[in-house]
């Protein structure tokens, strides 16, 4: 039979991500539709195991949709990945009656969230980081505004390019996932876009197509340089040297995480968080909510955290014929 959830906490856990406040708003106004108690875990994981617990209402989560950030703050927690820390947390909950979690986040957070409903605590997950990372999902939140806060300021950085003839290289957020760097070669026309998934690490290859546009007449060349990848202040120097081009880095960093969440991420997260607290009171647990082909389903977090995701090909070779 399945298990009647009557309180539901909701964390976000790991890096911030545009949309999370979406996505907590939705969770905290369709649970109380649904006559649930809603209590808010603040700084994640550590939160949880410092008890820092509040109630929630509707009215907590009023004006927070268009927000970047957390409203319920993040946190990395190291203790919760030992079994202590985790029996801690599972106490901790049926201290306060909480039943059932959501909980927002990226892979680690998952692991987490596997953990407690081992446990006994109803738990599912919704994905939550601008790496796109994710391999059951075609979408994470917060990966539409990041791509275009740094699509946006790219475009910048190339105006200034162009006019001092330089070599630009813009390195991108990302992790070890290259998703936020393709997407942004494409958009900003790249003469050169540099993969964690792709990138054999030769340098003068580069160099020398640097050097042929440029006899070819190009004013600039844009280097998109994934975080993966990095080490992009000292790719510029070795550049310079060998082309005589000047040569500039741009690390555009963490205001990739921050700003005003774009329409979708406002929307998709909306659906997922709604959707979570529907698997909770249908008894499900273990859970990650994803987006595949075009519709919002969910998987088993064991079996979402064991598949495995990369660029798709055909997107990588159109890149390489568009970026020359």
């Amino acid at each position: 039979m399945a298990k009647q959830v009557k309180t539901i906490g909701v964390l976000t856990s790991g890096g911030d991500a545009p949309g999370m406040n979406a996505a907590i708003r939705a969770v905290v106004r369709t649970a109380i539709h649904k006559g649930l108690v809603v209590k808010g875990i603040m700084r994640g994981y550590a939160g949880l195991l410092q008890e820092e617990i509040v109630d929630m209402t509707s009215t907590s989560v009023s004006d927070i949709i268009h927000r970047g950030g957390t409203i319920l703050y993040t946190a990395r927690c190291q203790e919760f990945t030992t079994a202590a820390g985790q029996q801690k947390g599972a106490e901790i909950c049926k201290k306060h009656n909480i039943d059932g979690i959501v909980v927002i986040g990226g892979d680690g957070s998952f692991r987490g969230a596997g953990k407690l409903s081992a446990l006994g605590i109803n738990t599912i997950g919704l994905p939550g980081t601008i790496d796109l990372d994710i391999a059951c999902t075609d979408y994470t939140i917060g990966f539409d505004t990041a791509v275009n806060t740094a699509m946006e300021a790219i475009d910048k950085v190339r105006d200034t390019s162009t006019s001092h003839e330089r070599c630009s290289i813009i390195e991108v957020m990302g992790r070890n996932a290259g998703y936020i760097a393709l997407w942004c070669g494409f958009a900003n026309g790249a003469e050169d876009i540099l993969l964690p998934e792709r990138y054999d690490g030769d340098e003068q290859a580069l160099i020398n197509r640097i050097i042929e546009n440029r006899k070819r007449g190009k004013k600039h060349h844009i280097i998109i340089n994934a975080e993966g990848i990095g080490h992009s202040s000292s790719m510029a120097k070795r550049i310079e040297a060998a082309t005589g081009i000047e040569t500039r880095a741009t690390i555009l960093g963490h205001m990739q995480r921050g700003g005003a969440p774009t329409c979708k991420d406002r929307v998709y997260a909306s659906i997922m968080g709604a959707r979570a607290v529907e698997l909770l009171c249908e008894g499900k647990s273990n859970r990650v909510v994803g987006y595949k082909h075009g519709e919002f389903v969910d998987f088993d977090i064991q079996e979402a955290l064991a598949m495995t995701k990369d660029i798709p090909e055909d997107q990588y070779q159109i890149s390489k014929m568009l970026v020359r």
